[in-house]
C-alpha cells in the first residue's frame, strides 16, 4: 500500500512539473482586478515565492463527496476563486496534501498563501491565511502583502488544466485520504492558526 501510493505521488509529480503554460494561461496585461460575483465570496490562491522551482501545487474546494478543482498554482502566480458563502475546507496538493479552514461572507475577498517548504523528493505546499489584522504573521495591512500582490500574476485554467485533473483525480484522492489522517488529529490549536475567519475578508 505504501509502495502504491508513493507511485502515486511520483506520477502526480510528474504531471505537475514544468507544465505550467500548458495549463494554466496568463490573464492579458490590463485585465481588471478580480472582484466577487454576486452572492458570492472570491478568494485568491498567491504564491509569491520562488522556492521550489518549477513544481507546480494544485489547489481545490475539498468535500466529503466530491473536490472541486482551483487550479495549478505556479511560482509568482495568483488565482481566484468564486466560491460559496460560508464553510469551507481548502486543499493543496504536491508531494503532500495540506489543508486549510475558511469561513467565507458574501461580497468579500480572502486571501491564501500557497508556501513551499522542503519535501522529501521535491517541495511540499501548504495553505496559509493572510488574515486582516495588522498584527497577523500574515497580514493584507502589511507592507509584505502589497509586495505579494504586485509581485504575482493572474492565471486561469485551461481545458489541459481540467483534463490534468480528470486524468489524476485518483491520485488526488488517495493522496487527500492519506493526509487528512493527520489533520484529523490536529489539535484544536493547530487548525485555529491555519483557519481564514469571515472578518478576515476585505
Amino acid at each position: 500500500m505504501r509502495l502504491m501510493r508513493w507511485s502515486l505521488a511520483i506520477l502526480l509529480l510528474a504531471g505537475l512539473t514544468g507544465c505550467q503554460s500548458s495549463l494554466m494561461v496568463r490573464s492579458p496585461a490590463g485585465t481588471a482586478e478580480p472582484v466577487p460575483e454576486s452572492g458570492k465570496s472570491l478568494v485568491v490562491f498567491m504564491r509569491p515565492s520562488s522556492f521550489g522551482g518549477a513544481i507546480q501545487s494544485s489547489v481545490y474546494d475539498t468535500h466529503q463527496s466530491a473536490d472541486t478543482f482551483i487550479g495549478v498554482v505556479s511560482s509568482k502566480d495568483k488565482v481566484a476563486y468564486q466560491a460559496e458563502p460560508g464553510d469551507h475546507l481548502f486543499m493543496v496538493i504536491a508531494e503532500n496534501a495540506d489543508f486549510m479552514i475558511a469561513h467565507l461572507d458574501a461580497g468579500k475577498t480572502y486571501y491564501v498563501l500557497v508556501s513551499p517548504r522542503m519535501g522529501v523528493w521535491k517541495a511540499r505546499f501548504s495553505l496559509l491565511p493572510i488574515h486582516n489584522q495588522a498584527r497577523a504573521k500574515y497580514s493584507t495591512q502589511s507592507a509584505d502583502f502589497g509586495k505579494w500582490m504586485s509581485e504575482t500574476s493572474w492565471v486561469n485554467t485551461t481545458p489541459q488544466a481540467l483534463a490534468w485533473y480528470m486524468e489524476n483525480e485518483a491520485s488526488v484522492q488517495a493522496k487527500k485520504v492519506d493526509y487528512m489522517h493527520k489533520w484529523d488529529k490536529a489539535s484544536a490549536e493547530q487548525k485555529q492558526e491555519l483557519t481564514l475567519t469571515a472578518d478576515d475578508g476585505k
